[in-house]
């Protein structure tokens, strides 16, 4: 086990990987989340500054669940972060859905091996190859 200081308390704890921060810590942000949740659940016209200031809650901490998928914005809401590919305005996650496509089609491709050029005489020799020979 490594031992690491709480990135927000400064007291030492085993870490055990993802954000370094002792269980206590870890334990008040996620009660944060919770009311950062419920927050938006019953504000939905609410921007990204003013659930940060009701909530005492930093903005990047905000844009972080966003990015993380779990924290989401209603349709209505003017909230919207950037799409990390191409800018477009997402509500939640990383990546658009027309970005998200493309980067599937581009793994689809590239695990799925390339349909090999057929020769069309290649048929032809394999047929002839097959046939018996009589010597006379």
């Amino acid at each position: 086990m490594e031992v690491r200081n709480c990135k927000t308390c400064g007291r030492m704890f085993n870490y055990l990987g993802g954000i370094p921060l002792c269980p206590k810590c870890k334990g008040e942000l996620e009660d944060k989340f919770a009311q950062v949740k419920e927050y938006v659940r019953d504000n939905p016209g609410a921007t990204i500054q003013m659930v940060s200031e009701d909530n005492d809650v930093s903005v990047q901490q905000i844009r972080q669940w966003i990015r993380e998928e779990r924290l989401e914005f209603s349709k209505d809401s003017p909230v919207g972060i950037e799409c990390e590919a191409c800018g477009a305005s997402i509500r939640t996650g990383r990546y658009c859905e027309a970005c998200k496509k493309n980067m599937s089609d581009s793994l689809r491709r590239s695990i799925t091996p390339a349909k090999p050029l057929v020769d069309p005489n290649a048929n032809k020799k394999q047929r002839d190859s097959d046939k018996m020979r009589f010597l006379k």
